[in-house]
């Protein structure tokens, strides 16, 4: 319950953080009103509890512009917003959330923020006029907005650090892909392939993060990092199923490697080096068994067969159960599978030849 409730607040900050990125008219207003040495405080949203706390001002329900906003911040109390950001509602508001609501704030304005935004659970944006920034509460969470240039000076760090990580985990699956082939497949190699394709998942998700903060600012980053992590997800997928313990298999196949994905998820980064560890989280041996024999399914390599549907690719494993089967099943055998004539039977055995062949080339070349 807690790791989920951590996942919405997450969700509503990411969300927050889009709505005011570089490129939206509430992030113009928000640095007009920086520029001009006037602090604000404007909460995103109205509801009973924000009624409620909100004395006096005015009530104006207008369109938004970055020009009003930062006019009516040079007056005193507070701005109300609707959550899409599209209207100023009130503006000039006394806010008076619950004293005892703790906070670690000090200034009026934002010990103000703090309150109201937990009180609410409506994001509150606080401009502060002396130390000029702009802090985002979401929940009991605060975040400092950066300059675009500091955000993408780390990004490109994180992207360099994807770059590598990305040729490591090619190279590993590469190697997994002709051992597959040659039976000769152990608990270690699935785990490694395994755990690099997550550690490439969180360094991406860093990223995003960065390209959802930087708005118009990180469209070029935006295209590296697809570039860079397409397919990776599918892979996951891929590798989890193909080595599901042979009592999960006969349960809900879906279900079975949604849950392995989310304790890899769970791993701290401490946790996710072990390579001991990864192996016992996805079920397949203890930390003395890491050199044991483990079969593949089939999944990883009839996902590369060049047109063949997911229905079929699921018969075929659910017929033939390990992919040494499946590579040595000719094309009779393989029209037995419903959905399987001769000429798709003929583009399976070929494609899982050709892919065969290539992957113990690159290997052994």
């Amino acid at each position: 319950m807690a790791s989920i409730e951590r996942s919405d607040a997450a969700l509503h900050l990411r969300a927050t953080l889009a709505t005011i990125a570089p490129g939206t008219a509430l992030r113009d207003g928000l640095e007009r009103i920086l520029r001009g040495r006037t602090g604000a405080l404007i909460v995103l949203g109205h509801d009973k509890v924000v009624e409620q706390m909100a004395t006096g001002g005015f009530v104006l329900d207008v369109p938004f512009t970055a020009t009003g906003l930062r006019e009516l911040a040079k007056m005193d109390g507070a701005i109300i917003l609707d959550k899409d950001a599209n209207r100023i509602l009130r503006a000039a508001v006394h806010l008076m959330p619950d004293p005892s609501i703790a906070t670690e704030e000090t200034g009026t304005r934002h010990r103000t923020a703090d309150r109201v935004a937990r009180q609410t659970r409506l994001p509150v944006i606080s401009v502060s006029q002396s130390m000029q920034i702009i802090a985002a509460y979401v929940g009991e969470t605060r975040h400092v907005l950066e300059d675009s240039g500091q955000i993408l000076s780390r990004a490109n760090q994180a992207l360099a650090t994807l770059e590598r990580y990305k040729l490591r985990l090619d190279e590993v699956s590469s190697t997994l892909s002709a051992l597959e082939i040659e039976d000769l497949v152990t608990v270690r190699d699935v785990a490694v392939v395994a755990q690099r394709l997550e550690m490439v998942t969180r360094i991406a998700r860093e990223i995003e993060d960065y390209v959802l903060e930087l708005g118009t600012d990180g469209r070029l980053l935006s295209l590296q990092l697809e570039e860079l992590v397409t397919g990776v997800d599918a892979e996951r997928e891929l590798v989890i199923r193909d080595y599901l313990p042979s009592a999960t298999r006969r349960a809900e196949a879906a279900e079975s490697t949604d849950a392995l994905l989310a304790r890899l998820g769970a791993l701290s980064s401490t946790e996710l080096v072990d390579v001991a560890l990864v192996a016992r989280v996805l079920g397949l041996a203890t930390s003395d068994h890491l050199d044991g024999a483990v079969a593949p399914r089939g999944y990883r390599l009839l996902a590369k067969v060049p047109r063949l549907p997911a229905t079929v690719v699921e018969r075929l494993v659910t017929h033939f159960d390990t992919l040494q089967k499946l590579l040595s099943a000719g094309i009779d055998d393989l029209q037995t599978v419903e959905g399987v004539g001769e000429q798709r039977a003929q583009s399976v055995r070929e494609g899982l030849s050709r892919l065969a062949e290539s992957s113990i080339l690159e290997r052994y070349v």
